[in-house]
């Protein structure tokens, strides 16, 4: 659902801004604007005597066709074209997930004359090995890395990618998170596939007390 102020009936009247209980609702050139704070209660839509605030329903996205994606990801991070060992590790991981789902294991390799380096990876156990090797990506970017990982899973759709909780993984992994929308569990202790449903299970450490 989503609020929407029609500028033509709004008088500025303010009366909405007093009715809002979350503060969501500021003037702006005399007119009433909805913030992101807003939590689409419709208090407001009550308290607006001249009909100018709507509250309406927003269209329900179509269903992605889930079967359409296969295999494991991980992204392989290198440091001056040497592979980092946590990306390793995930291989491992990433390893006994992909066949439990009886899927391909492969690995993203995004730098800088890292060409020559993929065949460790596969010495590791990936099956396939995705290489982005081009001097603009000679220094980590989040948003060239973003773009280069996120056009790899449209057109090949992996169903799980994994990368490591370092300070790589963690600054753009939520860009890719939110451009492919999808979920992102961050410092995972346990990774395993549900043998019922095929749902990957994943296993976080948390804190909680009285």
């Amino acid at each position: 659902m989503s609020i929407s102020i029609n500028p033509d009936k709004c008088t500025g009247c303010e009366t909405c801004v007093t009715a809002c209980p979350f503060a969501a609702i500021e003037m702006r050139d005399g007119k009433a604007y909805i913030t992101e704070a807003c939590t689409v209660c419709g208090a407001c839509v009550d308290a607006c005597e001249f009909q100018a605030i709507d509250r309406t329903e927003e269209a329900a996205k179509p269903a992605v066709d889930l079967s359409a994606y296969q295999g494991v990801w991980v992204f392989a991070e290198q440091h001056k074209g040497d592979i980092a060992s946590v990306s390793l590790e995930l291989l491992g991981e990433g390893r006994k997930l992909a066949d439990k789902r009886k899927a391909k294991l492969s690995a993203v390799f995004i730098g800088s004359g890292i060409r020559d380096k993929a065949a460790e990876l596969i010495a590791h156990g990936a099956d396939i090995v995705y290489v982005a090797d081009d001097p603009a990506l000679k220094d980590f970017n989040d948003d060239s890395y973003a773009a280069v990982l996120t056009t790899l899973a449209k057109q090949h759709k992996p169903e799980i990618i994994l990368a490591g909780a370092t300070a790589i993984g963690r600054s753009f992994f939520p860009k890719v998170a939110s451009t492919l929308y999808t979920g992102l569990t961050a410092d995972c202790t346990m990774l395993d596939i549900d043998a019922a449903t095929g749902h990957l299970h994943q296993t976080r450490p948390a804190f909680g007390g009285n």
